[in-house]
């Protein structure tokens, strides 16, 4: 007895279409305080002098929490910016947060601050951090690995190809923004919080106001989206909770869609050098990938973009390497198949420009060199069934009719491409 391919109906799909799921945002609580963020405007330096004395005495400004008045806690990740000094690492970045009895006239205020910088020179350009790139790891797995004699395997191919593949920073942008409501009960902490990674911002919590793990109740029912950008813990979240603290009141603290670019996470920008060689029967002999991928001044997150490389194909002879660029930008975070989608792509479209080279079906190519063990560590994957999806997919979709040549297929007067690529992801005993 099989669910697959059974229509199902949503435990949950009645009472979002019907507007009875509550988001983080959503909750009421007596006494609800409003946060507004503020945010740098210049990518690197550091604050000169801050004017909060006119936002302080606004209308209904209950706290303004700035880089000397913020309350000391334990130093959190890097990439977590708690205003307890007054260095610029990204634009966008907190540098205060506003209270009040209301969001208008928390936003009014926050209107009144006015910000003095020192500005440095920024890192900004990508392509110039390439000389002082570094290598990295991602979750604990080297960036770096190599295995055969790639320089021989290119040596002996009679077929190559050499091309860069690139790809832009992307940034998640859900329809639910990044919110979250914090309430203080002595040293207990109720946090609704819109989070993909409940038990991961419980802990970092604790550990940063230094009490229980048991101390920190994380509500998260409902996520509008996330793709990534919520599955770690964010600036916001701490500060909202550090507000809550020094007001003795709930605070709610939403950020706005401007405020998503930079302190939430982005997929990296990555520059990925593609080298295949294959006999002219189509069989790969080598396959090298070199990626650039940017992170923050502060933090590093690596785009794992030729790791998928590593287990594609059966290749005797593979070299995956990542170097990271510092830019001046928020630091990045996973999105919708971190590494994978990236680097997959780039792959994927070498494999495609070589079965053209060599005049082969796209599909026959990958089949030529499918592979039943890992190419590295020769050992049997514990289940795999592409083969049987590729003959499948292409008896259902009528492969054998597709045009090898480019921009040779038309209907009327459009011109069809059909493609086929192979995607791979880590299942880590999940």
């Amino acid at each position: 007895m099989t669910a697959i391919g059974e229509p199902l109906t949503r435990v949950d799909g009645r009472m979002k279409v019907t507007g009875g799921a509550k988001y983080s945002a959503e909750f009421q609580m007596a006494q609800l305080a409003y946060a507004v963020l503020v945010q740098s405007t210049i990518p690197a330096g550091q604050i000169d002098q801050m004017d909060t004395a006119e936002a302080e005495r606004a209308a209904g400004v209950i706290a303004v929490l700035k880089p000397g008045n913020a309350p000391k806690v334990a130093k959190p990740e890097d990439r977590i910016s708690l205003l307890q000094d007054n260095l610029i690492h990204y634009n966008n970045q907190p540098i205060a947060v506003v209270v009040a009895e209301s969001l208008h006239q928390a936003h009014y205020a926050a209107s009144l601050i006015r910000t003095q910088y020192k500005q440095e020179t920024p890192k900004l350009d990508f392509i110039a951090g390439f000389p002082s790139s570094y290598p990295g790891s991602h979750t604990g797995i080297p960036g770096d690995l190599s295995f055969g004699d790639v320089d021989g395997g290119l040596q002996q191919a009679e077929i190559k190809i050499d091309q860069i593949y690139t790809t832009p920073i992307q940034h998640h942008n859900p329809m639910e923004p990044h919110a979250t409501i914090a309430q203080w009960d002595g040293d207990k902490l109720m946090l609704h919080d819109a989070s993909q990674h409940i038990s991961g911002v419980q802990e970092t919590l604790a550990k940063i106001f230094g009490i229980p793990k048991s101390n920190v109740h994380v509500v998260s029912w409902f996520v509008g989206g996330g793709f990534g950008c919520k599955g770690q813990i964010w600036s916001h979240v701490v500060l909202a909770a550090m507000a809550a603290k020094q007001t003795n009141r709930p605070v709610k603290l939403v950020l706005e869609r401007p405020q998503m670019f930079g302190p939430v996470g982005a997929r990296p920008r990555t520059h990925q050098r593609v080298t295949l060689g294959a006999t002219r029967e189509g069989k790969l002999t080598a396959i090298r990938h070199e990626v650039h991928a940017h992170t923050s001044v502060i933090e590093d997150y690596l785009e794992s973009s030729a790791f998928p490389t590593r287990v594609m194909y059966s290749c005797p002879n593979v070299a995956t390497i990542h170097r990271l660029v510092p830019l001046n930008l928020g630091t990045p975070t996973y999105m919708r198949a971190p590494g994978v989608a990236t680097g997959t792509y780039a792959v994927e479209v070498a494999m495609d420009e070589l079965a053209y080279e060599l005049k082969m079906d796209p599909l026959q190519l990958r089949l030529l060199n499918y592979t039943e063990v890992d190419p590295h560590i020769k050992v049997s994957f514990t289940e795999k069934n592409l083969r049987e999806c590729y003959t499948r997919a292409s008896e259902r979709f009528g492969w054998s009719k597709r045009n090898h040549e480019p921009r040779s297929m038309r209907d009327g007067q459009h011109l069809i491409g059909w493609g086929m690529a192979t995607e791979t992801y880590p299942g880590k005993n999940l």
